[in-house]
């Protein structure tokens, strides 16, 4: 099965909009009180970092939270990474994983002190 045919994009209208800045500001709070901005970015990293140029697959998918990719040795202790980004699913259903994932990433860097970075939303999940 090609992988592109079991991807779905999120529908990016203003009611998602709405709901990735309200789960900005949570996951602001979690990262905050959880002091755990380095492996939020290194879960970003690591979802993004599975894209093969050849293939044209792989890339920020959400697909780090299936066990097959986390109990990988390179993604040794990112499981807890992905259980704080799961509080957040929970809240807002709604989002995909692949944003949830880098919407984490973003904030991370600006909880440990970074720029702002802006956020587009879109990503094509598994």
């Amino acid at each position: 099965m090609n992988h592109h045919s079991i991807m779905e994009m999120p529908v990016v209208d203003a009611v998602y909009g709405a709901e990735i800045r309200k789960a900005r500001r949570d996951l602001h709070h979690l990262i905050s009180s959880k002091s755990c901005a380095p492996i939020m970015l290194r879960l970003a990293f690591h979802d993004a970092a599975t894209y093969c140029k050849e293939t044209q697959t792989g890339g920020p998918n959400g697909s780090i939270r299936k066990p097959e990719e986390f109990e990988q040795s390179v993604n040794k202790g990112l499981k807890t990474a992905i259980d704080f980004c799961e509080q957040i699913k929970l809240k807002h259903p709604m989002i995909s994983y692949a944003d949830i994932y880098q919407l984490a990433g973003v904030v991370a860097v600006e909880v440990a002190g970074g720029p702002t970075i802006e956020f587009i939303p879109g990503r094509k999940v598994l």
